[in-house]
């Protein structure tokens, strides 16, 4: 998330108007200090890696921006 919040299952990912996928989980992430969650997606959609998005959070758009997991860096030796 761009924004304060923590994302929950069933909730609609928007881009403009357009419903384009649903929340599958969502929780806050301490070493990123933001909320993080997973999203199904239309394929169809064209949604890209870093594309900003919306999530429908009770009826308020919270922006949101598009990652390929994993959200963190693994370290390497």
């Amino acid at each position: 998330m761009v924004g304060r919040g923590v994302l929950r299952p069933g909730l609609a990912v928007l881009v403009g108007d357009e419903t384009v996928g649903v929340t599958t989980s969502g929780t806050f992430s301490p070493t990123l200090q933001v909320g993080i969650g997973l999203a199904l997606i239309d394929s169809d959609a064209g949604i890209e890696d870093g594309q900003q998005i919306n999530v429908d959070v009770r009826g308020r758009a919270v922006e949101c921006q598009v990652v390929c997991p994993p959200f963190v860096a693994v370290k390497t030796r």
